[in-house]
């Protein structure tokens, strides 16, 4: 592989990755673990739970965000 395919792909993956991160898609993976290092052994919800209780915190705070 060449330098600038290389480049190019390095880029593309720094895009999907600020892509998935403003659309939230790693939020669940960051709150797993942060669980797992700050409270090992506790219960951790699922990924359906952790959207719920975003939701019910984003209704219940609305001056939390921008929009």
């Amino acid at each position: 592989m060449g330098r600038l395919a290389r480049s190019t792909l390095q880029a593309a993956r720094h895009v999907g990755w600020y892509c998935s991160s403003l659309m939230g898609d790693n939020h669940y993976r960051r709150y797993v673990t942060h669980r797992e290092q700050t409270h090992p052994g506790e219960a951790v919800l699922s990924e359906r739970e952790y959207w719920k209780m975003r939701h019910r915190a984003a209704e219940a705070n609305p001056g939390a965000h921008c929009c």
